[in-house]
């Protein structure tokens, strides 16, 4: 089976009719529709994207088909975040077996790479040396990534999927509202390298509203991994253009490096909440980890008596995720290079630090240590897909921050990521989402930086529920616990939930965010007098999710509506 250039064709005419359309439903975005498919769901950050997983769908492709399509185009329509240059984690399920398997195809840090390379001879951090350039970026992962996901469960073609998002590289897309702001936002960023400026910004201008962006080199490389998989990526050509990108600008990455990367399948964090069975990311991600203590610790706690917004809920939701996230900055890394307490989800711990919790008062930072564990981007992208096959697949991959390092790959017309800020790069100092890290999370040649990304699969009754994820940094973990909370806890809709006004505590900086314009003063006044630091902040992060109704199989996508991602069905 083929997707042929007139295919190709009627994909890119269909992005230029959502564009019109899109201009024509500005200021309806209050419109509430709520849509059921029965074959296959999508949910992503981008809607050339979505239509490109659902006609994978309608060729008679699975879960997992649709879902290496949809990353693959959104490395060519969602550049702040969609790649080939990064890397990230994928949760499934399998519907023949019901298994549930972790796929980590996370960036690593460079053989090079060592514990003081960002650090001037004083032991001084760098400005900017871990997110700007070559020295930044750690080797990428996503094409293995998503060749392994094709390889273990998808059913059409690998030259078939990948060349969808060639062609759209090669006859190009038409830039909407949404990106034409991101890339003015990060004109001066996109500017810094002429490599990057020659894609982005020619004639000097970033890509206005309703042009064709058009990137011949990035087609390039993709028609090069669709004829030859791996090594249209990790050897040959593209290697070369990688090395020679690194000892121009001062990189580290080898060809050696590209050569020896491997993904890895791992068991994920599995924890129940409530009559849900509740499956995340493990290490090198915290997500799944501090998913599971933020919602087990808030587990017992009656919430009838409150609402959603209410000020002693956010209060009570942003203590236990102080605990969590004091937790991350000690005792979570990549697990190949630093032994995790095994205790972290365990009940006696967590009640433990559950009585640590003041209902009227807020805790400080400075006084709130990680616990004694018993031994035993802002830029990233999520999508969830799911068929009726109960295939389950929820994908986070990210460049870090948006457009990742700035730097695309001369020839190749890739952004590369800046994922070695991920790592502790001084014990203490935070990174650019401004969380601390310590020994654990330390640079050392091979390793995996911790990451937030915090893909979730929920099953109810044994069955498919939930599927969701989001990006945002130190933010995705919180998105996805309120996200879980409010539509179960307290009956909020798919759309609601994917709505609701979002709050976020990461231990440090002891600032409690809030979404701007979002609650009521009286909210505001009641936390301040609890005692938190309030700080509000524009919208963010990109929630996609996908619900199965329990009752009938039918499948619910939804696409956060803060961002200009879309929603469909087969």
């Amino acid at each position: 089976m083929k997707f042929t250039i007139d295919y190709i064709k009627r994909i890119a005419i269909c992005g230029t009719l959502l564009f019109l359309v899109g201009a024509l439903l500005v200021g309806c975005s209050e419109i509430n529709v709520t849509k059921y498919y029965e074959n296959g769901a999508i949910a992503s950050s981008a809607p050339i994207a979505t239509d490109v997983g659902c006609d994978v769908f309608q060729q008679g492709g699975n879960a997992f088909d649709a879902a290496v399509a949809v990353g693959l185009t959104l490395a060519v329509v969602h550049p702040e975040a969609g790649n080939i240059g990064g890397g990230g984690f994928a949760l499934i399920r399998d519907g023949k077996t019901n298994e549930v398997r972790a796929l980590d195809f996370r960036e690593k840090a460079p053989m090079q790479a060592h514990q003081n390379m960002f650090l001037d001879k004083d032991s001084n951090v760098i400005d900017d040396l871990s997110t700007l350039g070559a020295m930044a970026s750690g080797v990428p992962g996503t094409v293995a990534g998503f060749y392994e996901l094709w390889k273990t469960y998808g059913t059409i073609p690998w030259e078939d999927l990948v060349n969808i998002a060639a062609s759209l590289a090669d006859t190009g897309f038409i830039v909407d509202l949404k990106l034409a702001e991101s890339f003015a936002d990060y004109k001066q960023e996109l500017s810094i390298y002429n490599e990057t400026a020659n894609i982005f910004l020619r004639r000097g201008n970033t890509p206005q509203v309703g042009e064709r962006l058009i990137q011949k080199d990035l087609a390039k490389t993709l028609y090069k991994i669709a004829a030859q998989g791996l090594d249209g990526f990790y050897s040959g050509e593209t290697a070369e253009l990688i090395d020679s990108c690194m000892k121009k600008h001062g990189g580290v990455i080898s060809i050696d490096d590209l050569e020896a990367y491997k993904t890895t399948w791992r068991r994920p964090i599995t924890f129940s909440f409530d009559s849900l069975l509740i499956y995340s990311m493990p290490p090198p991600s915290s997500g799944g980890i501090l998913l599971g203590q933020i919602l087990k610790l808030i587990e017992p706690h009656d919430l009838t008596r409150y609402t959603s917004e209410s000020p002693e809920f956010i209060h009570l939701f942003c203590e236990m995720s102080r605990l969590a996230f004091a937790d991350r900055s000690e005792h979570l890394g990549d697990p190949e290079y630093y032994s995790i307490p095994p205790g972290l989800l365990d009940s006696t711990y967590l009640e433990r630090r559950q009585s640590l919790f003041d209902p009227e008062h807020a805790s400080q930072s400075e006084m709130t240590l990680p616990g004694i564990v018993p031994t035993e981007s802002d830029e990233t992208t999520h999508f969830s897909v799911c068929d009726k096959q109960g295939n389950m697949v929820a994908i986070t991959y990210t460049i870090n921050a948006s457009f990742g390092s700035k730097l695309v790959v001369d020839g190749a017309g890739f952004l590369l990521n800046n994922e070695m800020d991920d790592f502790s790069v001084k014990p203490g100092v935070p990174n650019i989402f401004g969380l601390v890290g310590g020994e654990a999370n330390k640079i050392e040649p091979g390793k995996r930086m911790l990451s937030s990304m915090s893909p979730t699969l929920v099953l109810k009754n044994g069955k498919p529920f939930l599927a969701l994820g989001a990006p945002g940094g130190s933010k995705i973990i919180t998105v996805v616990a309120q996200a879980i909370i409010n539509f179960t806890r307290f009956g909020l809709t798919p759309l609601e939930t994917v709505k609701h006004p979002r709050f976020h505590h990461q231990w440090l900086p002891d600032i409690l965010y809030l979404e701007e314009g979002s609650f009521d003063i009286n909210v505001l006044q009641t936390l301040i007098r609890y005692g938190h630091n309030i700080k509000e902040r524009s919208h963010y992060s990109d929630l996609q999710l996908i619900y199965i109704n329990e009752n009938n199989d039918l499948m619910s996508p939804i696409s956060d509506p803060r961002k200009r991602g879309s929603s469909s069905g087969f």
